[in-house]
């Protein structure tokens, strides 16, 4: 096996990596270039004037109705 520091070959590695180093310098110019970014709205959501503790309720019975109609199984009213 040869050395490639003194057989002259150290350049064609220099340029085989110069040249991965352009080609991916250049995907990414012409990744931003052709990039074209859409200005979308903002979404404003009404909201009811509640207050906290009603926020609350209403979240806690929202969520017991969705476990009794969708669960499959049977829940333990108690966490041990």
């Amino acid at each position: 096996m040869q050395n490639p520091f003194e057989t002259g070959h150290i350049k064609n590695y220099i340029l085989l990596y110069v040249s991965v180093v352009v080609i991916m310098v250049l995907f990414f110019i012409a990744s931003t270039l052709f990039n074209d970014i859409e200005q979308k709205e903002q979404k404003v959501f009404v909201q009811k004037d509640l207050s906290a503790t009603e926020k609350r309720v209403q979240k806690k019975s929202n969520f017991a109705s969705d476990i009794k109609k969708d669960a499959k199984f049977k829940l333990l009213e108690k966490a041990y």
